[in-house]
């Protein structure tokens, strides 16, 4: 029988990655723990300084785990131990093996700041306008070994507005990326949500 609530791991680092935060620890799943990138220096004082998920997470009273990397059998038991049905990872910055790919039940899934295959890589959102692009979106995927290979189980295309900064289009993208994963996971809790393989035309890399 599917769980009503699913039992998530959450990892990102930057403010991108925030609103999708609040959305899980605002609905019906539980968020388990926390994974963000360590501290690290910044400022004249160069004084380690927490990720904005970091920051975020603390206040939302969740369990924050910082690894350096997930190739440690330490960090990966760990991560078996939360028994998770699925971890959630938005613009982290660490790659994941295939072992913790496969270590939550339903597996790894990751909102990505474009309609895949357009723009796969680490910085879709600059790509975009700099391509002059009219539209761009969110595309939720599971993860694979590859680069933003996986396959799709939800997108929402998002209108480049006339005069659209990076900054304006990050903001817009990540709160349609938040209200889009969390109704992927409230889907996954009821069952299997279709998955469509990405399509070989139109890759293009950020």
């Amino acid at each position: 029988m599917a769980r009503s609530a699913l039992r998530l791991g959450f990892a990102g680092t930057p403010t991108f990655s925030v609103p999708a935060l609040e959305a899980l620890a605002g609905s019906e799943h539980a968020v388990q723990a926390v994974f963000t990138k360590p501290d690290r220096p910044a400022g004249r004082g160069r004084h380690l300084c927490p990720s904005p998920v970091k920051r975020r997470a603390l206040e939302l009273g969740l369990a924050v785990l910082e690894p350096s990397s997930f190739k440690s059998p330490e960090t990966l038991d760990t991560l078996r131990a939360l028994d998770l049905d699925a971890l959630v990872v938005v613009a982290y910055g660490l790659i994941l093996p295939p072992a913790a790919l496969a270590a939550p039940r339903l597996g790894c899934f990751n909102i990505h700041a474009s309609l895949l295959p357009r723009w796969r890589g680490a910085a879709p959102i600059q790509r975009a306008l700099l391509a002059g692009d009219a539209i761009t979106g969110v595309t939720i995927m599971r993860m694979e070994a590859g680069l933003d290979t996986g396959p799709m189980l939800a997108s929402f295309a998002v209108d480049i507005e006339d005069g659209d900064t990076v900054g304006e289009l990050h903001d817009r993208l990540a709160v349609a990326g938040a209200g889009l994963v969390r109704e992927t996971l409230d889907a996954l809790a009821r069952g299997p949500v279709p998955e469509t393989p990405q399509p070989e035309a139109g890759v293009t890399y950020a």
